[in-house]
């Protein structure tokens, strides 16, 4: 299984995820700035990922920050990956994490605040290794037996530090002996799914078709997709759903075509100070993402484009949500409390 990112002695090394599946190439970031970069342009992408590249941005950042001036340089390090990002909530709670352990550091010798903020990043990594095993604990009895997975974007390996969640629920299904295929929806205008998901299940042997994005209710309605499963970027109190733009269509689809959609995704994906999915903020992504493929345009010059990189799914099309804890059903606003506030 490919590794996403990793902790060394030359900085954060990830792999480049805008070069696949062509090109599996390597990007070492150097300073937080670097790391910064790499979130905004998409070398590293997934909430879960993310994440982790934020807790490693700030430990590398405070290696290299004038100690005279720690205080100051910390902030301004939190506020620039803060800013990377606006949808995916693991971004804020790993920055919030570091902070607190940082607060927590004050008044000890500068190294070992700097040892201690290296050893959390790496705990933020390995912890979220093993939660995504547990996510896929949780799901595989979900999965049914002999029957397709339909998925949308790219919630495995590759969005993670490792294994996956919609993808670790598929890799557990198939660990327990299930005998399941993918269907894999194209991702536009990304193509995370095209590129990433298809390579991502192809090294691990796993049967997937790749489908365009308005296939979807053409198969759901043929009676070969025994469920849906799909990650998230941010999930609301009452349980709607953030994830990548298309999920939606996706989830109203299997509604009506009678077969369960389930969302997986860490706790740390929850936002309970929302009360739902109206208040999450979708950002907003270049335009030549859509009238251009791989800098090849498709469209007419001074063409207007709209282009959010997610859309919210009410929590009335969701099955479930699987979690590290385990599963939440509706009721979300009872449910998701209570599994947040499980030991």
């Amino acid at each position: 299984m490919v590794e996403t990112i990793q902790w060394t002695a030359a900085g954060v090394v990830m792999i480049d995820q805008t070069r696949l599946p062509r090109v599996q190439e390597f990007v070492t970031c150097r300073t937080y700035q670097d790391v910064a970069h790499a979130i905004v342009t998409m070398v590293i992408r997934g909430a879960p990922a993310i994440g982790v590249a934020a807790a490693m941005g700030i430990a590398l950042g405070v290696q290299q920050a004038d100690p005279a001036r720690l205080d100051a340089e910390f902030e301004t390090i939190c506020s620039t990956l803060a800013a990377t990002r606006p949808t995916a909530v693991n971004l804020f709670w790993a920055i919030d994490r570091m902070r607190k352990l940082y607060a927590s550091l004050r008044g000890q010798p500068v190294a070992a605040i700097r040892a201690r903020l290296i050893a959390e990043a790496l705990a933020v990594y390995e912890e979220d290794i093993a939660i995504n095993r547990a996510i896929g604990a949780h799901g595989a009895p979900l999965v049914p037996d002999g029957r397709t997975v339909l998925t949308h974007c790219n919630a495995g390996a590759l969005a993670t530090a490792g294994y996956g969640t919609a993808l670790g629920v598929i890799r557990a299904a198939i660990e327990a002996g299930k005998s399941i295929d993918v269907f894999a929806g194209e991702t536009r205008p990304f193509l995370q799914g095209a590129r990433l998901t298809v390579w991502e299940l192809q090294q691990d042997h796993i049967p997937v078709t790749l489908i365009t994005d308005n296939m979807a209710g053409h198969f759901l309605k043929s009676g070969r997709i025994g469920c849906c499963v799909v990650g998230a970027d941010r999930i609301a109190r009452n349980g709607d759903v953030a994830n990548k733009v298309g999920t939606y269509g996706v989830a109203v689809l299997a509604k009506e075509n009678g077969v369960p959609f389930y969302v997986a995704a860490p706790i740390s994906t929850l936002d309970l100070t929302l009360r739902s999915g109206d208040q999450i903020p979708i950002e907003q992504r270049p335009a030549e993402e859509v009238t251009e493929v791989f800098g090849v345009p498709v469209a007419p010059d001074n063409t207007a484009v709209e282009n959010p990189a997610f859309d919210v799914t009410p929590n009335r099309y969701v099955a479930g949500i699987i979690t590290e804890k385990g599963v939440a059903f509706p009721p979300y606003e009872e449910s998701l409390p209570r599994l947040a506030a499980k030991e």
